[in-house]
């Protein structure tokens, strides 16, 4: 099963950085009780995404729609975000409504990568199936721009290897990656050919006439 072994590397990459960050840190505690817990924390992560993945799944998208992504955001307007990270915006299926979620930045060339990690049951993946015009903010040098996309879901593509691909040397894209197999439950390769410059913010779209960005 891909999903059982994108899990197992992912937590054994998270496990093997945070012992050797305990290892090289002088000022890490003497003890090894932070980097145990976190072994046994990841070691029972690969368990519950075998035996109730529907588990997992909830208890990861609760995190991060109540933490994780509404600080990615906010860092995102602030202007302060870590390489290696791009917010996705489609729009809500029901409401309308431009929803923005955090990914890893998987920009090549004028293709947009994105490894779902809960796969169809991704809440911006049901949104951008319905619609799959999309816009993706992510840093140009020092700036952050907005890019119109067209998005595809690729079913028959290795998310794995798709992954090794858009990564290459960047070591803040592995950091992500890691993150992304560790937490998911599904992986699916969603591609977004960019289409070329957005406007920078919903308010100026919501000024111009329907027939403009419809």
């Amino acid at each position: 099963m891909k999903i059982a072994r994108a899990v197992t590397t992912g937590s054994l990459a998270a496990i093997a950085l945070t012992w050797i960050w305990w290892l090289a840190d002088p000022t890490a505690p003497a003890s090894p009780a932070q980097p145990l817990a976190v072994t046994a924390l990841l070691t029972a992560n690969v368990v519950l995404t075998t035996a109730r993945p529907s588990a997992k799944r909830a208890l990861v998208a609760f995190v991060q729609r109540r933490a994780v992504n509404p600080l990615v955001r906010t860092l995102f307007r602030i202007g302060f975000v870590p390489f290696g990270f791009a917010l996705l915006e489609t729009r809500g299926r029901r409401s309308g409504k431009s929803r923005q979620t955090p990914v890893s930045n998987g920009l090549v060339g004028d293709t947009f990568w994105v490894i779902a990690e809960h796969g169809a049951q991704a809440n911006y993946v049901r949104n951008l199936r319905a619609d799959p015009r999309v816009r993706v903010k992510l840093r140009r040098g020092l700036r952050f721009v907005w890019l119109d996309g067209v998005a595809t879901v690729l079913p028959d593509d290795d998310p794995l290897r798709r992954q090794r691909l858009v990564c290459g040397w960047r070591p803040l894209r592995w950091f992500n990656a890691i993150t992304v197999r560790t937490l998911g439950t599904e992986l699916l390769t969603i591609r977004i050919d960019l289409t070329g410059h957005s406007l920078d913010s919903e308010r100026d779209r919501r000024r111009l006439p329907q027939s403009l960005h419809s």
